[in-house]
């Protein structure tokens, strides 16, 4: 009977499965009741060709644990019997190894995430296989061969296709472009060739994204495109495409084109079809930038430019051959932030409307043959940050002392061209320019502006090819930034003024074929950095010095001074009369000798000072501490002779090495100055005056100074501090691997940074506000920021710390008691006013802390290389902030890690960037207090929502 009733059983079973087949056979398959083990099993495959797991991503994707629907990375579909992976999201976690074939058998898979790690080898032609894949996401890896011709046979669905910066090369095969459903397809960044289909906008009607940037294609820019009515971005730059740019009258959603670097256009100067593209994108209103600079279009510059969309913010036509006239239409385009026309045959003047381009930051006319004067409204273009015209050799009339209101210049050249008249104070005034100002080959008179000593972060100076007469003035010794110096073929006069040698960074010096007397100053000797000395063609007389840079007579060219004696022998000058330079000799000892002791007797007087206050009630240092007085060798034996296998790290002024006191067995952190580099001894100074008031749990604790001599007889500088156990906040952000050790497995939890921030927050808030005399660090990052055995931070390095004299109540308008020349900071973490010559004050910590925190919660560096053409840290964070419900691509892959596991909330993390975002405000004005921030950040509901 039993037997009897199993056997009814299975017939009816069977007959239900015949039916189901014959309704749906993909449902009756065996796949329908085993594909649940065939999900586990595929994902178990894919681990183990994962050789790094620095997050331990995969920590969760075992036998043992919870069902792998709830595996970290892996999104399931309630929709299918059994529970079947619909998303794999391993997005961002650093993972190495190759992708395993056995994704292909995650049969309903959606999205494949695999973008931003270290995989590498072949994409899996089995990824073909999946039919329901939508987004296929694969760049920013290291994978190498062709892309599998699989692909565009079984992703019928696939709408997103993404291999942007990989290493893949060869052809992209046609059946890809037969996924007419594809609205985004990236190849950007990798090494593929040959010519795109003819009928690539038919084939591929939705597409909204297509990126091919940097790559070997050839061939013409396909003319279907013209019916891509959707397309959103068109990114065909750094190939080698030719031929003419068809027509984008369809694409009314276009924002953003960009076939720069390429040989499109005819490359006739007269041929004005090469530029009639440029008329059917009138039609794109929402067109943002457009970049054909680096090709060879030919005709003239067309008059419907003028009529592109207001909300472009880049025009780049720069090298290419168009001519013509720029229009006065232009003014139209009051969003335009870049307009660059460089390198071009434009001609006629410059037109009075581009004053009305006030968005403008970056102007670049140079290398055309523009005439007329510098029109004087571009002093209306107060945000300017790049202006060149230099290279057209016919403009004319005075510079126009309107400039000196673009107080956000860092670049002028007006080079090469007619301009006369005195080089206006306005522009030397220029606070913010610190790359290059270039007036050279022009006709200028009158002297150089005592005012130069405002450039104080100037890079490059070239006055060369004009004019110019009187003195070079002293003032130049202010710009302690300044690397290059040329004056060469003036009308200058005077000798060479001593005071120049302050300028230890300068690598190029040029003053030949002029009228300068005198001798030449030692000074140049100690510049270390000099690569030439161009002193030729003058009426220089005396020795030639020949110690220090100035041993390699290569670097200094003297021709042309008939009175100079001495030097190395390369120079091949005659022999100095030693008696006639004895007296001159000795005197010149007499001055190093007086200068000697006077410098000594200063710093002794300050290690008195420094020893008296330290005893007293506000010392820094405690009174078991007072008592240890190091030398030089005893710090020598120490730190092992300064063995590199003691170097804990190196910074502008010195190294940091890691000391064992062998007497008591005291681990301390030895800072040795590097006193060859300028401005060494003045933060050694900076750093005692700072340290030695000043007290507080979350400061780096100064046990003792050092001065003595080394063993070379030279003179030897050295603070003592105490050493944190867990090292910089830099190594926990971003650990760096080496060959010669294990691999590094330090991270730290979204709890233990907040800790951190309030750590540095109460540090500053001390030095701000609890001090008697207020002081500003000036160089807050993560490498000055120390952790001990318990992560709590301390704040050290005081090397560019300045004091502070409150001239009100309100922090913005605090100056400094002492001269702010050289205060820079470091790249990325100073705030923008400091970049334009403005006073340090306690906001300027403030920014530094802001950027501080959004690099601890992002992972980010505000140096990382994506961050160009507008984009910083600041904004990647407020655009992710405003533009996503939670901004998970801004987020640490660690922290979002704990976010995903829900160890942290949304909101607080929400609420934490926007205070981050708040510090790192531009403008000094908007940013929090410390005082405030602090309060913000210990308020009693974070700790409830962490």
């Amino acid at each position: 009977m039993g037997s009897s009733g199993g056997t009814i059983k299975m017939s009816v079973f069977g007959a239900i499965m015949a039916l189901l087949q014959f309704v749906n056979p993909a449902v009756a398959s065996e796949d329908y009741y085993t594909g649940n083990e065939t999900d586990r099993l595929a994902l178990l495959e894919f681990k183990v060709a994962i050789s790094s797991d620095p997050f331990g991503s995969f920590s969760s994707w075992n036998d043992s644990s919870a069902h792998f629907c709830k595996w970290q990375g892996v999104t399931c579909s309630t929709r299918h019997r059994g529970d079947r992976v619909a998303v794999l999201d391993l997005r961002s976690l650093k993972l190495s190894g190759s992708i395993s074939p056995h994704v292909g058998n995650l049969s309903f898979l959606t999205k494949l995430l695999l973008n931003d790690n270290g995989f590498t080898g072949l994409i899996p032609p089995e990824i073909g296989s999946l039919g329901r894949l939508q987004h296929l996401y694969l760049s920013n890896n290291s994978l190498t061969g062709g892309v599998p011709e699989a692909l565009g046979r079984g992703l019928k669905n696939l709408q997103v296709l993404d291999l942007y910066l990989n290493d893949l090369s060869g052809e992209i095969p046609a059946p890809i472009f037969n996924l007419s459903l594809l609205r985004c397809l990236s190849f950007s960044w990798n090494h593929f060739h040959g010519a795109l289909p003819w009928n690539l906008g038919i084939l591929l009607p939705k597409l909204q994204n297509f990126a091919v940037y940097a790559n070997e294609f050839t061939g013409s820019v396909p003319a279907s495109l013209s019916n891509a009515s959707n397309l959103v971005a068109l990114q065909l730059g750094y190939n080698r495409f030719t031929g003419r740019v068809p027509s984008m009258a369809s694409s009314r959603n276009l924002r953003y084109l960009m076939i720069d670097h390429n040989s499109l256009g005819s490359g006739d100067d007269d041929d004005d079809d090469d530029l009639g593209f440029l008329s059917s994108l009138t039609i794109a209103s929402r067109l943002d930038i457009l970049d054909m600079s680096h090709n060879n279009f030919g005709g003239t510059f067309p008059e419907q430019v003028a009529n592109l969309s207001t909300r472009l913010r880049t025009l780049d036509m720069g090298s290419n051959r168009i001519s013509g006239k720029i229009p006065s239409g232009m003014r139209n385009l009051i969003r335009l932030q870049l307009f660059d026309a460089s390198s071009n045959n434009l001609s006629g003047k410059i037109p009075w409307s581009i004053g009305n381009l006030q968005s403008l930051e970056s102007l670049d006319l140079s290398y055309n043959k523009i005439s007329g004067s510098v029109p004087l409204s571009i002093g209306n273009l107060s945000r300017l940050v790049l202006f060149s015209l230099g290279g057209n050799r016919h403009l004319d009339g005075e510079i126009p002392v309107s400039i000196g209101n673009c107080s956000k210049l860092i670049f002028l050249d007006l080079s090469d061209n007619n301009l006369r008249g005195i080089i206006p104070l306005e522009v030397m005034s220029l606070t913010s320019l610190s790359r290059v100002l270039n007036l050279s080959r022009n006709g200028l008179t009158g002297v150089i502006p005592a005012e130069v000593r405002n450039l104080k972060n100037l890079g490059s100076l070239d006055l060369s090819h004009n004019l110019l007469s009187g003195e070079i003035p002293h003032s130049m010794g202010s710009c302690l930034g300044i690397e290059v110096v040329n004056l060469r073929e003036n009308l200058l006069q005077g000798s060479i003024p001593d005071c120049l040698g302050v300028l230890r960074g300068i690598q190029r010096f040029d003053v030949s074929v002029n009228n300068l007397t005198g001798e030449i100053p030692d000074v140049f000797q100690d510049m270390k950095f000099l690569q030439l000395l161009n002193i030729s063609y003058n009426d220089l007389e005396g020795e030639v010095p020949r110690r220090g840079v100035l041993k390699n007579g290569s670097i200094i060219l003297v021709a042309g001074n008939s009175r100079l004696c001495g030097g190395v022998p390369e120079l091949e000058l005659p022999p100095c009369n030693f008696k006639g330079l004895k007296k001159a000799i000795l005197s010149k000892k007499w001055k190093i000798v007086i200068a000697s002791t006077i410098s000594s007797m200063l710093f002794l007087t300050l290690i008195v000072i420094f020893w008296i206050r330290k005893r007293g009630k506000q010392g820094s240092v405690a009174d078991d501490d007072s008592k240890l007085q190091l030398s030089y060798q005893r710090l020598l034996k120490a730190t092992n002779g300064f063995s590199t296998t003691n170097l804990l790290g190196t910074g502008s002024y010195g190294s940091v090495y890691r000391g064992v006191l062998t007497e008591n067995g005291t681990t301390i952190a030895v800072k040795v100055f590097n006193l060859d580099h300028r401005g060494a001894f003045k933060s050694f100074l900076a750093e005692c005056e700072a340290l030695k008031n000043i007290r507080h749990r979350n400061l780096v604790k100064i046990l003792t100074v050092c001065s003595g001599v080394d063993r070379q007889g030279n003179d030897f500088k050295a603070l003592v501090y105490e050493l944190l156990a867990n090292g910089s906040l830099e190594e926990w952000l971003h650990p760096v691997e080496r060959a010669d050790e294990p691999p590094k497995s330090l991270s730290l939890s979204f709890r233990q940074r907040m800790n951190v921030a309030i750590n540095v927050a109460s540090a500053l808030d001390y030095l701000h506000h609890q001090c008697e005399t207020p002081i500003v660090h000036c160089d807050l990052k993560p490498n000055n920021i120390l952790l001990d055995e318990d992560k709590v931070g301390h704040v050290g390095d005081f090397g560019l710390a300045r004091f502070l004299r409150s001239s009100d109540d309100n922090p913005c308008t605090t100056s400094l008691t002492s001269s702010t020349i050289g205060i820079k900071g470091t790249i990325g973490y100073a705030p923008p006013e400091y970049g334009m010559g403005n006073e340090v004050s306690t906001q300027g910590d403030v920014y530094s802390f802001g950027i501080l925190l959004l690099e601890m919660l992002t992972g980010r560096r505000p140096t990382n290389e994506i961050f160009e053409e507008g984009l910083n840290l600041r904004t990647f964070v407020q655009s992710a902030l405003s533009q996503i419900p939670f901004p998970t691509e801004a987020l640490d892959p660690i922290l979002l890690n704990e976010l995903r596991l829900r160890q942290i909330s949304k909101e607080i993390v929400i609420a934490v960037l926007k205070i981050s975002v708040a510090c790192a405000s531009e403008s000094p004005q908007e940013r929090p207090s410390i005082s405030q921030v602090l309060a913000r950040l210990k308020n009693p509901h974070f700790p409830n929502h962490i």
